[in-house]
């Protein structure tokens, strides 16, 4: 029975680190950094620069499209879900202040 237990909880452990097939070092470094990112000391543009060397505007990109690729809703679907809702109401904001609608 001691066994089953430690063979169970093994497989308990590996259930709740989700595999990352799919992801590289940066996409899943990119996914742990938007999961942090407010410990960092600093603003976030900072941050983005000193950890991954490129302009945050080449990191919104990068993420734009992380987000919507399955590997990374499987990497962690709470992220990702959070990430995807904050982007779509940007762009219905922007999409209502261009025809002067009220949001």
């Amino acid at each position: 029975m001691d066994s089953a237990n430690a063979s169970s909880s093994g497989s308990a452990a590996e259930a709740a680190q989700p595999a990352v097939s799919g992801l590289s070092d940066r996409d899943g470094a990119i996914l742990g950094f938007e999961r942090h990112w407010w410990k960092y000391a600093g603003a976030k543009e900072q941050a983005i620069r000193d950890q991954f060397q490129m302009s945050a505007t080449r990191y919104y990109q990068v993420l734009n499209a992380l987000i919507d690729r399955p590997e990374a809703l499987a990497h962690d679907p709470l992220l990702v879900k959070r990430l995807r809702r904050l982007r779509a109401a940007r762009q219905r904001a922007r999409s209502a202040r261009r025809l002067g609608i009220e949001v």
